[in-house]
């Protein structure tokens, strides 16, 4: 659910924003039927998100979570590592975010035909509602909270994890610098092998 992570992640090249960008809705070697620059997104997110799994700083916020949350933890946090991107935007990209969101929105116009049919479905909410935008405020990751509650039926309790981000707000944001620093630098690093590498995998 981390999409604005994956998106900035993802450097300059549209088709590999695009790949980071499917890539949870693209199983095992089925990444092989896209065009290379999004091949190379797909494995990028798998890299990113294997290398977010398993640092320490992450754990650290998701053991803040775990009891109340069990194995959902892990998205929450995705979800608020997000918020403290969209909110300290400046920090990290010089085009405003407003700006940077458009462009991306109309990039998937642009490549629509490679979206899977789950990502189409999904488009028309994603911007009506602006998802990427509102994650800066607290009001919007509440409704992404509580719309990520409504899909697993209520079950999760993810909606009441808003309590969570305004009791330990500081120690989340520190928490989210500290490791995001650390993610640049290896997803930066491992889209360069990726590219180099590329007739390796295609």
């Amino acid at each position: 659910m981390n999409f604005l992570a994956h998106i900035y992640l993802s450097g300059e090249n549209d088709l590999i924003t695009i790949g980071n960008f499917i890539a949870d809705g693209i199983k095992g070697k089925d990444y092989k039927k896209y065009p290379s620059d999004v091949q190379t997104g797909i494995l990028l997110h798998r890299e990113i998100d294997t290398y977010t799994d398993t640092h320490d700083t992450v754990r650290q916020s998701t053991r803040r979570l775990h009891d109340k949350y069990g194995h959902y933890s892990g998205v929450i946090v995705d979800i608020l590592y997000d918020h403290f991107l969209a909110k300290n935007w400046i920090k990290y990209s010089s085009i405003p975010l407003d700006l940077y969101v458009q462009l991306f929105y109309d990039s998937l116009e642009t490549h629509y035909d490679l979206l899977p049919i789950k990502i189409k479905q999904m488009i028309p909410f994603m911007v009506t509602n602006n998802w990427l935008l509102s994650y800066a405020s607290i009001d919007g990751i509440s409704r992404v909270l509580d719309g990520m509650n409504r899909r697993t039926k209520n079950r999760s309790g993810m909606d009441q994890a808003i309590n969570e981000l305004e009791a330990f707000y500081r120690q989340f944001e520190n928490e989210f610098s500290d490791f995001f620093k650390e993610l640049i630098i290896f997803s930066n690093k491992k889209l360069k092998e990726l590219i180099i590498n590329k007739g390796s995998y295609e």
